[in-house]
């Protein structure tokens, strides 16, 4: 084994002996293998991060809470500890029409699924998690304008006019929106399951058993949430067919009138999570966002 650690945590996690694992890409903060299974099964390894305690725990917690609404496809979790997290290792493919309307309906009837309060993480997850490499605290919140204000926006701009990335005036605009958000329609919404950190890149198309193309959910950071803020982060960095899976959504579950306008306001946490990790044209970006929304009200 090319890693430390890999072959006995796979042997312990699995029941089963593994050979070689292949490196894979893996994310921004950990390596990621695809190893070969005694028993012919291929499996998904990931180590855990550095300084980051308790990501692994809360990914597992994340996918578990995903796949019991028993409707969008999520990895098998075989098990985590300190050191790794080994799920179901699902290979890749090519987008289809079929496979993103099949995902637009299951999206729909996860989030559908709920949650007990806006903010709540996974059973069994941490409250202090991770999205990306960014901490992200999970504590439930009576409703979603003060759950999203709270814990979604204001910490991150916090760090931003800290560090200086985001200034005093820029972010003046943005904690005015956040006192308005309860005028805007379907704040009221029950907490949704959300997937939490759904850019395009944890929308895995893969092959199916049958080799028909399906829609992985992986990565998440899940919680308690609004619905429309997964659907905006979808939209954010683009995602494959995406006009075909919002149709296949609002053809499942409909969403609150004008929520095309609202999309901008469910983005300004990635923004401000971008900026805190990677800079001010994120910050500034997200500046421009509460000052364009605000004009709406």
């Amino acid at each position: 084994m090319s890693h430390p650690g890999l072959a006995e945590a796979v042997a312990e996690l699995t029941g089963a002996e593994a050979a070689e694992p292949r490196r894979l890409g893996g994310g921004d903060a950990s390596a990621a293998y695809e190893v070969r299974l005694d028993d012919g099964r291929s499996v998904f390894a990931k180590a855990a991060p550095p300084n980051m305690p308790h990501a692994l725990r809360a990914e597992a917690a994340s996918l578990r809470w995903l796949a019991e609404a028993g409707a969008a496809r999520v990895p098998e979790v075989f098990g985590e500890d300190e050191q790794w997290l080994i799920t179901e290792h699902v290979a890749e493919s090519s987008p289809t029409a079929e496979a993103a309307a099949e995902f637009g309906r299951a999206l729909a009837r996860t989030h559908a699924a709920g949650a007990t309060a806006h903010g709540c993480p996974p059973p069994g997850g941490p409250r202090d998690a991770w999205i990306g490499l960014a901490p992200m605290r999970n504590e439930p919140v009576a409703d979603w304008p003060t759950f999203y204000g709270t814990l979604r926006v204001e910490p991150y701009v916090r760090r931003l006019v800290d560090a200086g990335t985001l200034h005093r005036s820029e972010a003046e605009p943005i904690t005015e929106l956040c006192e308005r958000l309860g005028e805007l329609p379907g704040a009221d919404e029950a907490p949704a399951r959300l997937h939490g950190d759904l850019w395009s890149g944890n929308v895995h198309w893969g092959r199916g058993p049958e080799e028909t193309t399906h829609v992985w959910l992986i990565d998440p950071a899940a919680h308690g949430g609004h619905r429309e803020t997964d659907l905006a982060m979808l939209r954010l960095f683009g995602c494959p067919r995406l006009d075909q899976v919002l149709a296949a959504y609002e053809a499942e579950t409909p969403l609150a009138p004008g929520w095309h306008e609202r999309v901008g306001i469910h983005q300004l946490f990635p923004l401000l999570v971008h900026g805190v990790l990677f800079g001010r044209g994120f910050a500034r970006q997200a500046h421009s966002v509460a000052r364009e929304a605000l004009r709406s009200f």
